[in-house]
């Protein structure tokens, strides 16, 4: 044989046994393959030009988020003015004290509602930015990561503001009398201040809002859903693989060493679990088939494993938010073995 015909006989041979090897990574690295993986820098990302406007818009709303929180974290209530108003129907000089107290507590509830609506307006627009085509879902978080990372701090808020929320029953309370004492003194014709900041509408409005469990990720996900409602011509993919993406790109960069050395801050760890937790639940609310299901982009055994492998006191409020708050844990669609792992 013609030593170039055994060289051309040794190369397809290699090229052959290289595709083998090439598809034999694939199938071990199929997971890999299959979820976006990159660097989302959530500490530094900083606006580019073409980000710039939305990014302004955003940073607006989200720089009062810490105030925010703050003030429901104060929130006392004016329980024991309420029930010794209640005790005493005749007693006057106590009605006058739980009125006085719970006037100052509607106008703190308006104001947290007001910013619930702010949010919104942000989200949607994070959303216009990050599913537009021609770019993929991939793309853009990868090529936005200013808006990527504000996206991120606003599922960072509603978590959080949810959990402060879900501590304080007096805000209901205190709301239920409000409104209880307002419709009696209207039946009194009797004129009230505080009707001027919060009338009958925004009571109805304030009162549904308070009523939910988590007030905030309703926000969200209504805002979502509506997002893709009302863009027709955008595919529902366009908006949940966002959420899938993002969900990934967290679960990657919590389980590799390379990327989490390259945190400046261990809140930064605490940061990217509460956010993957957020778009997961997020994901679970918007798309028809949930989250958990087996056809979902989200590899959902793999983020559960990534917070199971984190300190218990970080991730404790985190499973319960996956247990408690998503909409498609106990269908008959979800795997048993992901349902074991949250229980």
């Amino acid at each position: 044989t013609c030593p170039k015909d055994q060289y051309l006989f040794l190369f397809l041979s290699f090229l052959i046994r290289f595709a083998g090897m090439g598809n034999l990574l694939k199938v071990l690295t199929r997971e890999i393959e299959n979820y976006p993986h990159f660097f989302l820098d959530f500490e530094n990302a900083q606006p580019t030009d073409c980000e710039r406007d939305v990014w302004n818009q955003v940073n607006a709303v989200l720089q009062d988020s810490e105030s925010i929180l703050s003030g429901l974290q104060a929130y006392k209530g004016a329980g024991q003015e309420i029930r010794e108003a209640i005790q005493n129907p005749n007693d006057m000089l106590l009605q006058e004290r739980a009125w006085n107290s719970v006037c100052p507590l509607v106008i703190r509830l308006k104001r947290l509602y007001g910013f619930s609506l702010r949010l919104e307006r942000a989200l949607q627009s994070l959303l216009e930015s990050l599913t537009c085509p021609p770019y993929t879902p991939t793309q853009h978080l990868e090529k936005e990561q200013a808006l990527a990372k504000q996206f991120a701090e606003i599922l960072h808020f509603t978590l959080r503001f949810d959990e402060l929320k879900m501590r304080i029953p007096a805000i209901q309370n205190d709301f239920s009398y409000y409104r209880r004492t307002i419709s009696r003194n209207r039946i009194n014709n009797m004129n009230l201040d505080i009707e001027r900041e919060v009338n009958n509408e925004m009571a109805n409005r304030m009162s549904l809002f308070y009523a939910e469990a988590t007030p905030m990720l309703k926000t969200l996900s209504t805002t979502t859903t509506n997002f893709v409602t009302e863009n027709k011509t955008l595919p529902l993919e366009n908006t949940t693989d966002v959420l899938s993406t993002m969900a990934s790109v967290c679960k990657v960069m919590l389980e590799t060493p390379d990327y989490t050395c390259r945190f400046n801050s261990e809140d930064t760890l605490l940061f990217c679990m509460r956010v993957m937790v957020g778009v997961i639940i997020l994901y679970d609310h918007v798309h028809p088939n949930g989250a958990f299901n087996k056809s979902s982009k989200i590899d959902m055994k793999g983020c559960i494993k990534v917070l199971k492998e984190q300190p218990a006191d970080n991730v404790e409020g985190l499973l319960n938010a996956l247990k408690f708050t998503t909409k498609h844990l106990h269908d008959e669609s979800t795997p048993k073995n992901i349902r074991s792992m949250l229980q």
